[in-house]
């Protein structure tokens, strides 16, 4: 492993640098938030649009890290871009289960609302991410 991995992640990262990125530590938030929120869902949409929804949210941090463990610009903007599908993804889903009567629709627009701010932010860390490519 030591030798692969020094080639293309800096030996002072670790998981810990993963955990002090604030658009992780939101998507974070964004998970419980999430499940919270489906929790209400009814029962029959358990493996259906509860499930969906709660693997859209948990895909965000997820691709954070995974982006950032492989230890290049490009793959981190990479997934940072997957993880930014996956909030799209889930901001739809949020919008059928209002449309389906799974939950009032004021009910997810503070996490309506968390999703736009983190989309852009990530959007954000993607174009710095892209500018240390070249």
């Amino acid at each position: 492993m030591g030798e692969a991995l020094s080639d293309t992640v800096d030996q002072r990262w670790g998981p810990e640098c993963v955990r002090n990125l604030e658009i992780w530590r939101d998507a974070i938030a964004l998970v419980k938030e999430t499940y919270a929120l489906s929790r209400a869902w009814p029962k029959e949409e358990l493996h259906g649009l509860t499930t969906q929804a709660r693997r859209a949210a948990v895909s965000v941090p997820a691709n954070l890290a995974e982006g950032i463990g492989r230890g290049t610009p490009a793959e981190t903007a990479r997934f940072c871009q997957i993880a930014v599908g996956s909030l799209y993804e889930l901001d739809t889903l949020l919008e059928l289960a209002g449309q389906l009567g799974c939950l009032q629709r004021t009910a997810a627009d503070g996490l309506r609302r968390g999703i736009t701010d983190l989309t852009r932010r990530i959007a954000t860390f993607i174009r710095y991410q892209r500018t240390r490519q070249k």
